[in-house]
C-alpha cells in the first residue's frame, strides 16, 4: 500500500483489525488511506456536516482522489451494532471496515455491494452479518 495511517482520536485501544491488509487487497497497492477512530460526538458532527444526518454512525468513508481516501470509524458504535447482528465486536469491525473500503472503490448500497462484501468476508474469514 502506497500510504497508510491510523489515528486514534479516542481513549480506547485500537481494535484488532488488519486495516492495512484489508485495504491493500481491496483498494490496491497504490492507494493512500487514512483511518481515524473517533467517538460519538465527533462522528455525529461529521455525519451532520457531510450527510445531513444528526446522529452518530459506525463508519464514514470519504474518497478524496482516485487513489486516496479516509475512513472515519466509531468503534463504540460499531461494537453496539455488533450485538444487533449477533456478531462479536471484532467480527463486526472487520465487516464494517470492508464495507467502508468498498465505498471508497465507488460502490453504493445494493445487491452488487452486498455480493462483494460477502466475497471479501469469505476471503478474509470474516462472518457476514445476517440482515433483515
Amino acid at each position: 500500500m502506497k500510504g497508510f495511517s491510523l489515528t486514534n482520536g479516542t481513549r480506547h485501544p485500537v481494535p484488532r483489525v488488519p486495516f492495512s491488509n484489508f485495504a491493500e487487497n481491496i483498494l490496491g497497492r497504490h492507494y493512500e488511506l487514512s483511518v481515524v477512530l473517533v467517538g460519538d460526538t465527533r462522528m455525529q458532527r461529521l455525519n451532520r456536516s457531510y450527510r445531513n444526518k444528526d446522529t452518530t454512525t459506525d463508519i464514514l468513508a470519504f474518497p478524496l482522489e482516485k487513489n486516496s481516501g479516509e475512513i472515519i470509524l466509531n468503534v463504540r458504535k460499531a461494537r453496539a451494532k455488533a450485538k444487533k447482528f449477533g456478531m462479536t465486536p471484532n467480527d463486526y469491525l472487520n465487516f464494517v471496515f470492508i464495507h467502508g473500503l468498498l465505498h471508497l472503490k465507488g460502490m453504493d448500497h445494493g445487491r452488487t455491494m452486498e455480493r462483494l462484501e460477502d466475497t471479501w468476508c469469505r476471503k478474509f474469514g470474516v462472518p457476514y452479518p445476517v440482515r433483515d
